[in-house]
């Protein structure tokens, strides 16, 4: 097997995703700056379960183009899989520059250094966010896109247009992937399964936005990572050198039916605390995945009540180990 270069592997999916590639016999080089935007502790034990001789980790940022230089001259790596992001739709609020600096100049960075070096492949995250308003749904990657609702979906955009223009211009094969709403064990703590499921747990109280209506195309990890393994192994073509596949589940479920969910597991009633809808986020996704599915095989397998079931059981046992 050959070694693949990860961006982003101290992060949830970049974490998942590494460990499914060393699982089947891959080399990987990591690569992840640790920044604090959410506990870094915990990105330093998800690095700590994926630790074998396998396994090269690198601490750094893909805003340093000669870091990645080096690591791409050094290794001869000829497939990379890009992870690394400043997710949140809410902190692209707070914080819009560290959304542009990361995920528009660091991917810029990202992209060149895989063309300067010959990359043969390269997946890189998108966001279902890139849809934006006024997008019909359910979502289909070749349907005309929305406005764009927050500068983090903004940024995203902008990085499938500047994938596409590489593979337009030089021939860089690339593939994003439009993530929907991943769930799951080592997750993130500020999206809402984990944050809700904690505050539950400890009878603390939950926002709810819009009434608890808005709709989310919940997809656990298994089915992410996957999708992403199917797509990192298919064989680039040479008549659409920037590929963009949806990797949702396709079944949507409102927040109000989410919370429910935990409070069942949980064996607790959630004390709310309504607000109302954020502007910045959509009222509703939902992936089509036809594309992918014609594409690779790719099949998701995990139902919501079995993926929080799953999710839960691995909290409850990290709070208790």
């Amino acid at each position: 097997m050959t070694t693949v270069l990860v961006t982003g592997a101290a992060g949830f999916i970049g974490h998942h995703v590494t460990r499914a590639l060393l699982a089947r016999g891959e080399t990987v080089i990591g690569i992840d700056n640790l920044n604090d935007y959410y506990d870094v502790g915990l990105k330093e034990a998800r690095l700590q379960e994926a630790a074998c001789d396998s396994f090269t980790f690198l601490r750094g940022d893909i805003c340093d183009r000669a870091l990645l230089e080096g690591v791409l001259k050094e290794s001869g790596v000829r497939r990379v899989l890009h992870l690394a992001a400043q997710p949140g739709v809410r902190h692209s609020a707070r914080q819009p520059a560290t959304h542009v600096d990361t995920n528009i100049v660091g991917f810029a960075n990202v992209l060149e250094v895989c063309r300067a070096e010959g990359v043969e492949h390269l997946v890189f995250a998108s966001s279902s966010s890139v849809y934006g308003e006024g997008a019909e749904v359910p979502y289909r990657e070749r349907a005309p896109l929305g406005v764009p609702l927050s500068v983090y979906a903004a940024s995203k955009r902008a990085g499938e247009h500047m994938a596409h223009a590489y593979g337009h211009t030089f021939g860089l094969r690339t593939t994003g992937l439009r993530f929907f709403t991943v769930y799951g064990p080592w997750g993130r703590p500020d999206m809402a399964v984990w944050n809700f499921a904690e505050r539950i747990a400890r009878g603390e109280t939950i926002d709810v936005f819009g009434r608890g209506l808005m709709a989310r195309d919940f997809t656990y990890i298994d089915d992410i990572v996957a999708g992403v393994l199917l797509s990192l192994d298919l064989e680039p073509d040479p008549q659409e050198p920037a590929r963009v596949f949806n990797i949702g589940r396709g079944e949507p479920v409102s927040v109000n039916d989410l919370i429910t969910l935990l409070e069942r597991r949980l064996g607790r009633e959630a004390q709310r605390r309504e607000l109302p809808r954020n502007p910045a986020e959509a009222e509703r996704t939902h992936a089509n995945i036809d594309r992918l599915v014609e594409a690779t095989g790719y099949e998701p397998k995990v139902s919501l009540k079995e993926g929080l079931d799953r999710f839960v059981s691995w909290y409850l046992e990290r709070l208790d180990p």
